[in-house]
């Protein structure tokens, strides 16, 4: 199945007890997400990422928790997200992690992908279901 809707985020600095050194920098954020559509759920998770001097390269890892009902299918799963920018071009995968499924949502599995559009929010989801 694919489904498509938009999401908000917040995103707020968390200590971070990491101190890059040759100029990298290292960030701690927490998640918080809405989405919207057949996708009807909020998340909170963390995102750690690394800036090099390059402008445009720095890469990214988050963990977070989706609460909410996936076509009307009541539960929760986790997304691990993996994201590299290198001058500016980026790569980014986020993917269900395998058992996190919960209530209706249990056995899930599947990858989804973001992107911004004038400053809004989208999400594209590849899933099953058992």
């Amino acid at each position: 199945m694919q489904i498509n809707g938009s999401f908000t985020v917040t995103l707020n600095p968390l200590e971070s007890n990491i101190n890059g050194t040759d100029s990298m920098t290292f960030r701690r954020m927490s998640i918080e997400k809405e989405f919207s559509g057949p996708l009807e759920a909020t998340s909170n998770g963390e995102m750690l990422s690394i800036m090099t001097p390059i402008k445009g390269s720095a890469g990214y890892v988050a963990i977070e928790q989706v609460v909410g009902s996936l076509e009307g299918k009541q539960g929760s799963f986790v997304l691990q997200h993996y994201g590299v920018m290198e001058l500016g071009a980026e790569k980014l995968t986020l993917e269900v992690i395998p058992d996190s499924g919960v209530g209706e949502l249990a056995g899930l599995s599947g990858q989804m992908n973001i992107y911004i559009e004038d400053g809004k929010h989208f999400y594209e989801f590849d899933y099953q279901l058992p």
